[in-house]
């Protein structure tokens, strides 16, 4: 019992130090759940994306795979990605635009194997830009898709009005 002062002067300091730390790892805590938040909310976000760009591409798809040469005004599809009887997106997809089509017909006899299940006759190998604006149900997020394809189309479905030469 030398300092008895010193000691009457120590006491209630652990006591403030204790808050403090106390206090700094609340904030800590804090700011790591408003951060991982922010996180949760980009994942979800660029989850939304992609299944948009995924149904997109399926509408896109499911355009293209008719008779190419009937498609000539914009639609609209419903897509279900999740397979839960729920339309989860809604894509319409504009009337394809021909972007470029040859001067003269193609003759498919010449192409050498390419293609040898065409029959010996002229072809007009035609570009056309398909476009698919996405809207989600869930969220109202949207997103554009252009997709360009090549479409080989006879004389009879060629329109020269439609597809102009360059």
């Amino acid at each position: 019992m030398k300092h008895p002062h010193f000691a009457a002067s120590q006491r209630g300091a652990t006591l403030i130090v204790g808050l403090i730390m106390l206090v700094m790892v609340t904030l800590l805590v804090i700011s790591a759940f408003t951060l991982s938040g922010g996180n949760l909310k980009a994942v979800g976000n660029m989850q939304f994306r992609n299944e948009a760009i995924a149904a997109a591409n399926m509408a896109i798809e499911q355009t293209i795979s008719g008779s190419f040469s009937t498609i000539n005004a914009a639609d609209t599809i419903n897509v279900d990605i999740d397979q839960d009887n729920l339309i989860d997106y809604v894509v319409n997809v504009a009337a394809p635009v021909c972007i470029q089509a040859p001067p003269a017909p193609v003759d498919t006899a010449a192409l050498s194997g390419v293609n040898s299940n065409i029959s010996n006759m002229s072809n007009y190998l035609t570009l056309w830009e398909i476009t698919a604006t996405v809207t989600s149900q869930a969220t109202g997020a949207a997103a554009v898709v252009k997709q360009g394809i090549n479409q080989r189309l006879t004389q009879s479905q060629y329109n020269a009005s439609t597809c102009p030469n360059p």
